[in-house]
């Protein structure tokens, strides 16, 4: 029996077995990565979609309240309602330190948006103004802030003809506010 022919041959077979594995390792590690990061996205898409329906509800409650039914009990049933509590603890769990800081000032920002709403602030008031600005603004920081962990190109108000993200300056009522009129 040849020794040097064995040897050649258990060695070569150590090498693609370990070659194998190696391959196999990296596959899954691939697979793991991308998998997180679908559950990244859909985590941050869920969370903007929860709460562009708050936001619109919300809306709606300060343009329809003509003093009948409890805006407080409609505000908060809004955020219930939209799951926006849900997938706060989602983008929590599978966010970016970065995604969720910002996720979280966009979720206080709503939540302040929801309380002027509660107390009867119409659409057009200048509490409703007040508090619905700098929800514009947070949206758009996490927008932001998402598509650079996201690695999208990133925006800025400029690319919309914009001044700003908060919309004071597109915002009808706080530039006839600003005018003294």
């Amino acid at each position: 029996m040849d020794w040097g022919t064995l040897v050649a041959t258990a060695s070569g077979a150590v090498i693609a077995i370990a070659g194998t594995v190696l391959a196999d390792h990296l596959r899954g590690r691939r697979d793991d990565d991308r998998g997180h990061l679908l559950r990244q996205r859909d985590a941050y898409i869920a969370f903007i979609v929860a709460a562009g329906v708050c936001h619109t509800r919300l809306r709606q409650i300060a343009q329809d309240n003509t003093g009948s039914g409890d805006p407080d009990a409609a505000s908060r049933a809004v955020l219930a309602d939209a799951g926006i509590y849900d997938v706060r603890e989602r983008l929590f769990i599978d966010a970016t330190a970065t995604v969720a800081g910002a996720g979280q000032a966009m979720f206080e920002r709503l939540r302040t948006l929801r309380q002027v709403v509660a107390t009867g602030a119409g659409l057009s008031s200048a509490p409703f103004h007040d508090a619905y600005h700098p929800y514009l603004d947070a949206v758009w920081r996490y927008r932001a802030a998402v598509r650079a962990e996201l690695e999208t190109t990133a925006l800025s108000p400029m690319v919309f003809g914009w001044d700003s993200w908060d919309g004071n300056d597109r915002c009808p009522i706080c530039r006839s506010a600003a005018s003294g009129a």
